[in-house]
């Protein structure tokens, strides 16, 4: 995280948890329009002659369409096609950058550099370098329009991005409008006061959970390796091309779109409990026979005291049969598709 915009977010009230995270004492947890701090995601940089086709050799998307004005998800799997990570993956002049949960920041850097061997390729942590902020709401597109100190042409569909001046906008996927803002500390400062003028700031649990009513997944260090790629649904928000050609898992991934069947998909969910669910927790099901339990929570966000969002990798079989817990014993999930929906048959 940036030091620098860590101290400007506590002279605007923010105070920081034992894991980093700015906390505001008086946000909602909903807010429309709402100003959310990003440091939650962590920044890794690409650079270097050889970083496109490195990377086209690694993720599971087609690095050749990210470009000033397109940004993209993907993942990076291990060789036998279990996920150690997604994220966003954007440019910026002639650098890549990956966008993804802070935590898994420093395995993904020492993996990818496994693998440049002689290739002309930095793989450096950039979490210091930018701050990143989020503005969603059914004024956001308005309202940033306004805020930003250079005439920009926002983004107007999900994943496109714009650049001005420093900043790099990018639209996420969302039931409502929201922008990703990406920039060094002097030019995000200035944004986020004029923004503040008129959106509420809200804590980091927001805009998780608007990644979870968008279906989106995200890889935490406790669910590394628990799932190939279309568990988590990510070939339906165009995180995986199969046309791009060989990457690390893209046999698996491949053998599993064309010639397997799968069992799991990422559902969205609602549950009530007295103590909060986490990533990577188990889910039950009396119908299933897998070793490996029904299911298993992908990300979590507080609706009200004791109600809890999820998106989960769940057995389909156990869906249609309508009884998937929290853990065994546990209350009782109730689950709906992604706003996306699912392929016929």
């Amino acid at each position: 995280m940036n030091c620098q915009w860590r101290d400007f977010l506590e002279t605007r009230g923010a105070r920081f948890d034992e894991d980093g995270l700015a906390r505001f004492a008086t946000a909602p947890r909903q807010a429309d329009p709402a100003l959310c701090d990003l440091s939650h995601l962590g920044l890794i940089a690409i650079a270097g002659a050889d970083a496109p086709t490195f990377l086209q050799g690694q993720l599971t998307n087609d690095v050749r369409q990210v470009s000033a004005t397109h940004s993209q998800l993907a993942g990076y799997c291990t060789h036998q096609g279990r996920m150690l990570a997604s994220f966003r993956l954007l440019r910026r002049d002639e650098t890549f950058y990956l966008l993804l949960p802070r935590s898994q920041v420093d395995l993904v850097v020492k993996r990818l550099r496994m693998f440049i061997l002689r290739s002309q390729v930095v793989v450096t942590d950039a979490s210091a370098e930018f701050a990143a902020l989020g503005l969603s709401g059914d004024q956001a597109e308005t309202l940033l329009a306004a805020a930003c100190p250079e005439p920009m042409v926002l983004p107007a569909k999900a994943n496109g991005q714009a650049q001005a001046g420093d900043l790099t906008v990018i639209r996420p996927a969302g039931t409502a409008p929201r922008f990703l803002v990406l920039g060094p500390v002097p030019a995000l400062t200035t944004l986020w006061d004029r923004l503040a003028l008129e959106a509420t700031p809200v804590n980091a649990e927001h805009w998780t959970l608007l990644d979870i009513q968008a279906g989106l997944p995200n890889v935490h260090p406790e669910t590394r390796e628990a799932f190939v790629p279309q568990m988590t649904n990510l070939q339906l928000v165009d995180g995986v091309s199969f046309t791009k050609g060989c990457y690390a898992g893209q046999e698996v991934v491949a053998r599993m779109q064309y010639l397997g069947k799968l069992k799991r998909r990422l559902y969205l969910g609602e549950v009530t409990a007295d103590q909060p669910p986490r990533p990577g927790d188990a889910l039950f099901s009396p119908i299933s026979a897998s070793a490996q339990s029904a299911g298993t929570i992908v990300e979590v966000s507080p609706l009200e005291q004791g109600r809890w969002a999820l998106s989960l990798v769940a057995e389909i079989a156990a869906i249609a049969d309508g009884r998937l817990a929290l853990g065994e014993g546990g209350p009782l999930i109730q689950v709906t598709e992604p706003p996306y929906g699912f392929p016929a048959p």
